[in-house]
C-alpha cells in the first residue's frame, strides 16, 4: 500500500512546515504532543509530511519527535509509511479515574439499561469546555449517531452537555454562556436565554434532552452522576430514534441507573445541597 498523495498546495502549508524552526524555548514535550493532538476520527493514519504540517512543525523536526513515540509507543508505523496512535497511549489512558474508573463503576448498570432499550447508552465527561465520551453500548439494529468512544461532544448541543454544563460552577456557565453558539449539523443552535431556562430546568428536574435530525432522527434524555462529595463528575444518556418513546418515559429509566451508579460512587442526596462538577484544575 502506498502512502495518500498530498492534497495540499505550497500556498496551504503553514510556514513552520516549509523549513521554520520552532518557537525559541518551546519545550520538546510541547512539541511531542503537537504531533499526538494532529489525530483526529477523520484522520486517524497520516504520513511524515501530513503530521509536521498539521503541528505547523519543519519535516526533520517531526522525524526525530516521531522516532521517539514510535520507540515509546505512543505511535506506529504501518506498513504503507502512515502514522497512527499506538496502543500504549490507550493503556496509559484507561488509568484516568475519571474515564476508566467511573466506567468499570458505571458499566453493569449501563448494560442493565442498554438490555432495557437495544439502542444506545452513553457516559461522557467533561474536559475543560467540552464533553468527553467515556463509554458507548450499542446494538447493530441502533440508529447512527454522530459521536465514538474518545470522541468531544459540544455541552450546548448534546443532552450529556447540558447536564455537565448544567452542573458546572456559575463561572463556568457564564463563560460558555457568552460564547457564539455552536453551529452543529441536526442540531438548531440555543441562543442564550433559552439555554438559560434550560440550565435552569436541566438542574432542577435533573433530565435533559435533545432532538436531532442528523445524522438521523434521535432524542437523547440524559442525566447526571454524582460522586461522594455531589459532585457532578458525570453524565449518563440513552439515544433512541425519535417518535419511538416519549422523553417522559425514557427519563424514569435513565434516572434510576444515574442514581444507581452515583450510590456506587459514595453519593448521598442529603450530602448534595451544593451541585458543581469537577473543576478545571
Amino acid at each position: 500500500m502506498t502512502a495518500p498523495a498530498d492534497t495540499h498546495s505550497p500556498a496551504e502549508t503553514p510556514a513552520a512546515a516549509r523549513g521554520k524552526r520552532p518557537k525559541q524555548g518551546e519545550p520538546v514535550i510541547d512539541r511531542a504532543l503537537s504531533l499526538l493532538a494532529v489525530f483526529t476520527d477523520r484522520r486517524r493514519a497520516l504520513t511524515l509530511s501530513e503530521m509536521a504540517r498539521y503541528a505547523q512543525m519543519p519535516a526533520p523536526t517531526a522525524l526525530r519527535l516521531i522516532a521517539r513515540l514510535v520507540a515509546w509507543g505512543a505511535l506506529e508505523r504501518l506498513d504503507d509509511g502512515r502514522y497512527v496512535v499506538g496502543v500504549r497511549l490507550w493503556e496509559i489512558a484507561s488509568l484516568s479515574p475519571r474515564g476508566h474508573g467511573i466506567r468499570e463503576i458505571a458499566l453493569p448498570y449501563l448494560e442493565d439499561l442498554f438490555e432495557v432499550t437495544r439502542h444506545h447508552v452513553l457516559l461522557a465527561v467533561r474536559d475543560k469546555d467540552q464533553a468527553v465520551l467515556i463509554e458507548r453500548l450499542s446494538s447493530k439494529q441502533a440508529t447512527e449517531v454522530a459521536y465514538r468512544v474518545g470522541g468531544r461532544l459540544p455541552l450546548r448541543s448534546t443532552a450529556v452537555g447540558l447536564v455537565l454544563m448544567a452542573g458546572a460552577d456559575a463561572a463556568f456557565q457564564e463563560k460558555i454562556l457568552k460564547e457564539p453558539a455552536e453551529t452543529e449539523p441536526g442540531v438548531a443552535a440555543m441562543p442564550e436565554g433559552q439555554l438559560r431556562r434550560t440550565l435552569s430546568d436541566v438542574h432542577r428536574t435533573g433530565i435533559a434532552m435533545i432532538r436531532r435530525s442528523a445524522p438521523s432522527l434521535t432524542v437523547s434524555v440524559a442525566a447526571p452522576v454524582f460522586d461522594a462529595q455531589g459532585t457532578v463528575v458525570a453524565a449518563l444518556s440513552i439515544v433512541v430514534p425519535d417518535g419511538t418513546t416519549p422523553p417522559n418515559v425514557l427519563a424514569p429509566a435513565v434516572m434510576a441507573t444515574a442514581r444507581a451508579v452515583s450510590r456506587n460512587l459514595g453519593y448521598r442526596a442529603a450530602l448534595a445541597e451544593d451541585v458543581r462538577t469537577l473543576s478545571d484544575g
